[in-house]
């Protein structure tokens, strides 16, 4: 059996992330509203693979831009500092980690498409609410699920992989499974290597919460983990916008006290433009 002590040590033993990204994590050092703009634009244009990502990843209909954006500096003024670091930091994890997730019944490309979707969901419907949070939880929701790379690369080189996958078809609560096979779920462990990468401390906080309570949070930081909760209920390895998982969702939304009218229509509309992207009639 893969234990919690197993995962922390190869946590552990992992490499530090690019140089390139060091260097853009030192910008971001006192804040985020405090980061040299054009500094941040040469440092991510130093790297064409790291450029060609950024704006890969932004030009995707997924996030539903009106218009196609060419530069990092277009990206850094439309999305602000908060979103480039998040691509950045997900660009660097994926390739650090290398992991293939198909323990998780998904394909890399799949992951990949799961992640931006949570990330665009939470920007189109949060952003009506509060902009300002709504830039940190969707920069946040892009990267929560890291942790899953970590036990696919687990699950992959021991002999539970069936075991694992046949437990997970099985299942309605994908963390509440993941602890009873690991001690721990996937979001406490992207808490924990955030951690250990010295990533922004809000993102640790809010997400080795997400399925523990250690002490009472400050309001913030259980706003936070209440609507990522709303994201990963809507969007998950095991469903993608299905009419179950929106209405899961929006039942957790009605539990918060926001407007379920708002919500279901965004959810609706990511869907939409998820399946046109993909064929799905």
């Amino acid at each position: 059996m893969i234990t919690f002590a197993d995962v922390t040590k190869k946590i552990e033993l992992l490499p530090a992330l690019s140089n390139v990204t060091l260097e853009i994590q030192a910008l971001y050092q006192d804040g985020y509203e405090n980061v040299n703009i054009f500094k941040l634009v040469k440092l991510i244009e130093s790297d064409a693979t790291l450029t060609a990502n950024v704006l890969k990843v932004l030009n995707s209909p997924k996030y539903g831009f009106a218009k196609k954006i060419t530069s990092i500096s277009q990206a850094v003024t439309l999305l602000g500092t908060k979103m480039i670091y998040a691509i950045v930091i997900s660009n660097a994890i994926n390739e650090r980690l290398m992991a293939n997730v198909s323990a998780y019944g998904v394909t890399n490309i799949q992951f990949n498409d799961m992640c931006h979707l949570q990330s665009a969901l939470v920007m189109q419907w949060y952003s009506l609410i509060d902009i300002r949070d709504a830039q940190f939880l969707t920069s946040l929701a892009l990267i929560m699920e890291s942790g899953k790379l970590i036990l696919a690369k687990e699950i992959a080189q021991s002999s539970y992989i069936s075991t694992f996958r046949r437990g997970l078809a099985q299942t309605k609560d994908i963390a509440e499974y993941e602890y009873e096979m690991f001690e721990t779920t996937s979001y406490y462990i992207s808490g924990l290597l955030f951690e250990h990468w010295n990533l922004d401390e809000t993102f640790i906080e809010v997400l080795k919460g997400l399925d523990f309570e250690f002490e009472e949070p400050n309001p913030k930081i259980q706003m936070y983990r209440d609507i990522l909760d709303v994201i990963r209920k809507a969007i998950n390895v095991k469903e993608i916008l299905t009419k179950e998982s929106i209405q899961n969702a929006s039942d957790a939304v009605e539990k918060i006290g926001l407007s379920t009218d708002s919500f279901l229509k965004i959810a609706n509309r990511v869907k939409r433009s998820y399946e046109e992207s993909k064929g799905i009639v």
